[in-house]
């Protein structure tokens, strides 16, 4: 339905927008982004008022959402009557302020629906009529700003608020340009103007939030409080934020009755749940738990999160998880949420027939359902893997892009488990070379300086961090399920919305090597991120997506008590599990042969590092870490310097993907890329053969 609102507003159907926003807003008025698309549709077919309205419905459903606040500030704050905004135009625009008005709103609306080619027609019409005028200047910045042009959308909106310095709306762009250039104090600054002048309530959220990602959650939480004086300004919304705000200050006892109140007025709401299963977790609250998620089903039984949220307070694949599972399919019967959860309970209690008659239930209904053709796939696997190559093929030709690079993987695995060693070299081969020919190449290890930075002394006073790293098939995303569960100072953030730090870009250590930008600036860079990724205190174990030895002197000159945590097995192996299931930073493989010869590159920095300790290191071995949990929690407790580190669940660590030293199955189907990694797999401490 979203789709085609969007749809007619590009097409300049807003009659038929606005009936569709209508239905849609009529069948979901809980979602906030139907809201936002009703908005677009009443303010493009001219009802201003009603659409400032319908933002402000979706603002009081999501206070702190940007892009809302982004679109609410494109309409003419501070002037609603707009025949009066443009009647104050006329002072300064000669030609026809109502044209000029009309350009700089169809701008804002096309911006508004990320039609950006649109808005930058409209934006040439206004600049026409009106070419030095501010709000021309503020259209052309906010477009800069949304294609991420953000030092030239800086320039143009700080030029218009020169010589606009009152204009709201001016004021407004600004600050969304600050916030998306990440220059949060001005953004600050910028919104409590507007703030001050208007007494938006809607800003005291997105204010809230930028407080709380420059690491002040207690005045941020406090800045809400405020607002919640106020019973009409009360909502379960704001209640929500605030009980957030307040287990990010470390004040459970506030957060617990503003979330309760908020869960009861409106249990349907994902985000107020998921904040209390964090209080009921940490306090071991199981029976209050289990009574308001019960409590709440009674209201919403067709709230999917409140049945998973359940589930949470049994015991995985126990008897009340079971009970809970038939609750669910009872109150909605064919649903496939429900019926996953009842595959997925089956499974994990070893009844894999129930299990796969669940999962085909699911497949009737929905074909392409990823989890349970998986598990299909796997059932066949283990009995005639000759059916699974089928059952893959079966399906490829319904598939999406996506689904067919991984049923193509899947493929692969069959013919392995068949023995066609070769054949499933091939099929990888094809699949990794179509699935990573639109990536860059992958790095090359930069050259070691002619002498190291001198060995730093440990410095105890700084907050200990260690850095996780496995390079491409080592696996280092199961320690990283592992660390997820068992290390609340884990962070592997990196691999999902990024962090604006040098670790984070593959090109950093060369550039570094170059000069380009020094040890203290990587480290500083680093540790201004901290607070966004919520480490107040500067101890983290943080999972990197690159690692290179230029790093090395990084470490010496600023992070003198940091190690590094190097996931590893035998590298034959992993260049066998890269082919098979890909990497989740993605590096470009042209051909096999290559592809290991650069592995093999890449791994002897390693070798490097580890044989002549570069940095303090530790090394998890990760050929066959679900065969013997127990010495793997002995390297992680040796590694994270903690005594008696619990063995791991398997259900965290997962199954082992292939044995160790599988690569030996590969000798004649990839002599050469074998060969190639072999050195290098000695020098780390593998046989030879």
């Amino acid at each position: 339905m979203q789709d085609r609102i969007l749809d007619a507003l590009r097409r300049g159907a807003n009659d038929e927008a606005l009936d569709l926003a209508r239905q849609a807003a009529a069948d979901a008025p809980q979602d906030a982004d139907v809201q936002r698309l009703l908005a677009l549709a009443l303010r493009a077919t001219g009802d201003q008022p009603a659409a400032l309205a319908a933002l402000d419905a979706a603002l009081a459903l999501a206070p702190d959402d940007a892009e809302l606040h982004f679109q609410r500030a494109g309409m003419l704050l501070g002037a609603r009557d707009v025949e009066a905004a443009l009647a104050a135009l006329s002072q300064t625009v000669a030609l026809d302020p109502n044209q000029f008005g009309a350009y700089v709103m169809q701008a804002q609306l096309a911006i508004g629906r990320g039609d950006l080619d649109e808005a930058e027609r409209q934006h040439k019409l206004a600049a026409r009529v009106a070419p030095d005028h501010p709000w021309t200047t503020m259209v052309e910045g906010t477009l800069a700003s949304r294609r991420g042009e953000h030092d030239r959308a800086l320039a143009l909106l700080s030029a218009a608020a020169e010589r606009a310095p009152d204009d709201l709306q001016i004021l407004n762009a600004l600050a969304f340009a600050y916030l998306a250039r990440g220059h949060l104090a001005f953004a600050e600054q910028s919104f409590r103007r507007v703030l001050e002048s208007t007494g938006q309530v809607q800003l005291r959220g997105l204010l809230a939030r930028i407080m709380l990602e420059q690491g002040r959650p207690a005045e941020a939480a406090d800045l809400i409080t405020e607002l919640l004086a106020d019973p009409a300004q009360a909502t379960p919304a704001w209640q929500t934020i605030a009980g957030e705000l307040e287990i990010h200050a470390g004040r459970p006892e506030r957060a617990l009755p503003l979330l309760q109140a908020a869960f009861e007025a409106m249990p349907w709401s994902p985000r107020t749940t998921d904040a209390l299963v964090r209080l009921w977790s940490a306090d071991d609250a199981v029976d209050t738990a289990r009574e308001t998620l019960d409590r709440g089903l009674v209201t919403a039984p067709d709230a999917d999160h409140l049945w998973v949220a359940r589930l949470a307070f049994e015991a995985f694949g126990g008897e009340g998880a079971g009970a809970v599972v038939e609750r669910w399919n009872a109150a909605r019967p064919d649903h496939v949420p429900a019926l996953q959860a009842r595959l997925t309970h089956h499974a994990a209690t070893g009844d894999l027939d129930a299990a796969e008659a669940a999962s085909r239930v699911i497949t009737a209904l929905q074909p392409g359902h990823a989890v349970a053709n998986e598990f299909q796939f796997n059932r066949l696997l283990e009995r005639d893997p000759d059916a699974a190559i089928a059952f893959a093929e079966d399906l490829l030709p319904t598939a999406h892009d996506a689904a067919r690079t991984m049923l193509r993987r899947w493929i692969g695995l069959a013919q392995d488990a068949a023995g066609r060693y070769t054949d499933a070299v091939a099929t990888w081969a094809s699949v990794s070379v179509e699935a990573t020919e639109g990536t860059g190449h992958a790095p090359e290890p930069t050259a070691p300086p002619r002498e190291w930075p001198p060995r730093p002394e440990r410095d105890d006073a700084q907050p200990p961090a260690v850095f996780l790293y496995g390079g491409p098939g080592a696996n280092a995303d199961r320690i990283g399920a592992v660390l997820q569960r068992m290390i609340p100072a884990f962070r592997s953030d990196r691999f999902a919305r990024g962090v604006s730090d040098a670790f984070q870009d593959t090109t950093a250590p060369a550039r570094f090597a170059a000069g380009e930008f020094t040890a203290e600036q990587v480290a500083s860079g680093w540790r201004a991120q901290l607070p966004a990724r919520g480490i107040a205190d500067g101890a983290i174990v943080d999972w990197l997506p690159w690692w290179d030895n230029a790093w090395v002197a990084v470490f010496r000159a600023q992070l003198p008590s940091a190690r590094l945590l190097i996931a590893l097995r035998d590298p034959r192996d992993m260049l066998v599990d890269w082919l098979a299931f890909g990497t989740l930073l993605t590096l470009r493989i042209e051909d096999i042969d290559r592809a290991a010869q650069w592995l093999a590159r890449h791994l002897g920095q390693l070798a490097d590092l580890v044989e002549r300790d570069l940095v303090p290191h530790a090394i998890v071995h990760t050929d066959a870490p679900a065969a013997d949990p127990a010495t793997l929690a002995t390297e992680l407790g040796r590694a994270l310097e903690i005594a008696d580190y619990p063995a791991p669940p398997l259900e965290a660590l997962g199954p082992d993907r292939f044995p160790m030293g599988h690569w030996r199955q590969y000798i004649q189907a990839m002599p050469a890329a074998i060969g190639a990694l072999t050195p290098v797999a000695v020098r780390l401490g593998y046989p030879r053969d």
